[in-house]
């Protein structure tokens, strides 16, 4: 009865044996690359009527605001955007206020009469997965390779070193 019993134990411990022997084969979590969103190709109208795609200010740092007119806590946050923009360089970070009324019409007569100094657009096409969001506002920053590097969903005080040093700092991600 025991001869079986030490067969079993010594077939089943060789196989475990061999096992630990055998050099592990590379894992696809080894080659994992995380699939980074990247700026859209949105086709946008600007607050004098010129057409452009918001992928057309690669190149340089883009801080993309979803807002709308209706919306209070947007209302509240874009003096903040307006004197982070007053800090940078605008030769090399682009500001899209991108307006989600219903009628462009009311957010460029809402920028001007608010003297917005911000850049005001309107979406043309649908809007891309990456920006249909549940609530307004919402803010992305794209770096000079177009891979978004920040995201924020909710109201918030941009006017701090942070957004300043965040805006300023040329992007690792584009000399790779």
């Amino acid at each position: 009865m025991r001869l079986p019993f030490i067969l079993l134990s010594l077939v089943l411990f060789s196989a475990c044996n061999n096992a630990e022997e055998t050099a592990p084969a590379e894992t696809a979590s080894a080659n994992f690359k995380p699939v980074v969103p990247t700026i859209p190709d949105l086709a946008l109208t600007a607050a004098n009527g010129q057409s452009l795609s918001l992928a057309s200010f690669r190149g340089k740092k883009v801080f993309v605001n979803l807002w709308a007119t209706w919306c209070g806590p947007c209302r509240e946050e874009i003096p903040s955007i307006q004197r982070l923009q007053s800090k940078v360089d605008s030769s090399k970070t682009a500001f899209v206020m991108l307006s989600l009324d219903d009628n462009f019409e009311q957010a460029i007569k809402y920028a001007s009469n608010n003297k917005m100094t911000l850049p005001v657009y309107g979406a043309t096409a649908a809007l891309p997965p990456l920006f249909q969001v549940q609530g307004i506002p919402v803010t992305y920053v794209f770096n000079e390779a177009g891979e978004l590097i920040y995201r924020k969903d909710g109201a918030f005080n941009y006017d701090t070193p942070y957004f300043t040093d965040l805006l300023a700092q040329k992007d690792t991600a584009t000399s790779r």
